[in-house]
């Protein structure tokens, strides 16, 4: 048996972290879809905060087990990443509630060329005809399976405007803190998570009673919703972890053009779980071209020059005269 190759190593390292995400990202849409809609659970902030206490406890659990070793993130990083993270929580939670439910789906789709605009301006990123066109293809076949409806006012325009530029740039930094600070996904959890559990939950009440009219601790916990809420819980620890790791194994952008594989599979899983009005011609028609364009992206991002940071070089004349310059101090130390 001939033995496996680096590569093939890394391309099903790949595809697991994309599979764990993908099957956490979707079981955790389908949980609290179940728990909002069935049992009325309507505090997502404060939900996403016990999110993050679970991935609190996990990530000391695993600190005491050795399995994540010391590192250090300045308290400036942290803070600006908690900014950013926190208010693309509140932004998105706002934009639904504000908008319909066509403009929110198209600000989740501008998302994308937001971080392509981000890597290109922060990280000198060089995309190709064939990634541009084919980034630009899954945009249309998303949109054509959600968009329906489209309205939108001031207020709702603003939030969707905070909420697509903090999450662009809050999963912009998961990759540039693991880059800058060698920072594995278990490290970055370690320091991040606390501090987005203990923000959250001190303001999620506040902000969910402004947006449902509902009070939180007036909720009726029975042991269903309580198992529900737990289950969502547990199911969060997967999904922020894999995010972690897969926008720090890839980029930003990787992550938001082939996470719309999750759309089409909630999509996909609605048919199944929630009846068919969901699934018409037209939807069928946007997944097809969806997966067609994620298929190409993949295939064109990861051929030469087809998604490269750009190198600066100086000018000839002027690298022969900085050797030239070099040569002659080299000579006169010698001296």
């Amino acid at each position: 048996m001939a033995p496996v190759s680096k590569a093939e190593k890394k391309t099903a390292a790949d595809a697991a972290a994309w599979m764990f995400n993908v099957v956490t990202s979707v079981g955790i849409i389908i949980v609290n879809k179940a728990l909002m809609a069935t049992y009325g659970y309507s505090f997502a902030t404060t939900l996403t905060g016990l999110h993050f206490a679970f991935t609190t406890l996990m990530t000391i659990v695993l600190r005491c087990l050795g399995y994540i070793q010391p590192s250090h993130l300045p308290f400036t990083e942290l803070l600006r990443f908690i900014f950013f993270a926190n208010f693309s929580i509140v932004g998105m939670n706002v934009s639904l509630m504000w908008n319909s439910v066509g403009f929110y789906q198209i600000a989740k789709l501008s998302m994308i060329p937001v971080s392509c605009l981000l890597e290109m301006v922060l990280d000198k990123i060089r995309y190709s005809r064939d990634t541009k066109l084919s980034i630009g293809l899954v945009l249309v076949g998303v949109g054509v399976c959600t968009v329906t409806d489209v309205s939108v006012n001031s207020k709702g325009f603003l939030a969707a405007f905070v909420a697509v530029w903090t999450t662009s740039l809050q999963q912009y930094y998961v990759h540039y803190l693991q880059r800058n600070y060698s920072l594995s996904s278990f490290n970055l959890l370690g320091h991040t998570a606390p501090a987005q559990a203990a923000t959250l939950l001190v303001l999620g009440p506040f902000l969910d009673y402004w947006l449902t009219e509902k009070r939180v601790d007036m909720f009726d916990y029975n042991l269903v919703s309580v198992l529900f809420i737990t289950l969502s819980c547990t199911i969060a620890i997967g999904t922020n972890l894999s995010q972690f790791i897969c926008i720090g194994r890839f980029t930003a952008v990787s992550f938001q053009v082939l996470g719309h594989m999750k759309t089409i599979l909630v999509l996909v899983m609605g048919f199944f779980f929630f009846g068919r009005e969901g699934l018409n011609l037209h939807v069928v028609i946007g997944m097809v071209i969806a997966v067609l364009g994620m298929i190409w992206y993949g295939n064109a991002s990861s051929k030469p020059g087809g998604k490269e940071r750009r190198s600066y070089s100086l000018p000839t004349t002027r690298q022969q005269k900085l050797g030239a310059a070099s040569d002659s101090d080299d000579n006169e130390d010698k001296a």
